[in-house]
């Protein structure tokens, strides 16, 4: 019992990190730049409404499979409590970031169904930032906190494009 996040743990990280980036400040910018409802009256209108709507869905389904990932196998949360474990399982068995992976699919969705370039621009600037914090912030971090089983992780599991088959991990090959 005591090894259990409390639960305003889990919803203060994603308060701070997914919802901020996929809800609150794609609503600043759709209010400041009087966005309406997405176009369902053409053709193309709908079908970037389907396309988005099916992106937000994929993205919300991810995210919420690496909470659980992050909480039950990681022992930690998303802002807040990095992971005690590292996590080697479900979709970080194809990739090193499907937690992000989720984040992009819903701002882009986003974008995509209200056909908005200003959203757009949003989840271009996001992007670029993750791919730097990514790269200069969290992964040196893991190297130093998993050491060599990170090591032998990032040899068989890409950073961005999913394998087409799941890494079997096995931490004896140092």
């Amino acid at each position: 019992m005591a090894k259990r996040r409390l639960w305003w743990r889990h919803l203060l990280s994603v308060l701070v990190a997914p919802a901020t980036m996929t809800i609150f400040i794609p609503a600043l910018i759709a209010v400041a730049t009087g966005l309406g409802a997405p176009d369902l009256d053409s053709a193309l209108g709908v079908l970037m409404a389907i396309v988005g709507g099916l992106l937000i869905a994929f993205g919300l389904f991810m995210l919420g499979w690496t909470v659980v990932l992050f909480d039950r196998v990681g022992e930690g949360t998303l802002a807040i409590g990095s992971p005690v474990n590292l996590v080697v399982t479900g979709p970080y068995r194809h990739v090193r970031n499907p937690m992000m992976t989720a984040v992009f699919c819903i701002q882009l969705g986003t974008a995509v169904a209200w056909a908005s370039p200003w959203l757009f621009g949003w989840f271009v600037f996001f992007f670029t930032a993750v791919l730097i914090a990514i790269r200069f912030v969290e992964e040196p971090h893991l190297r130093r906190r998993f050491g060599q089983d990170y090591a032998v992780y990032r040899r068989h599991v890409p950073r961005w494009i999913p394998r087409v088959t799941a890494w079997e991990p096995s931490f004896a090959e140092r």
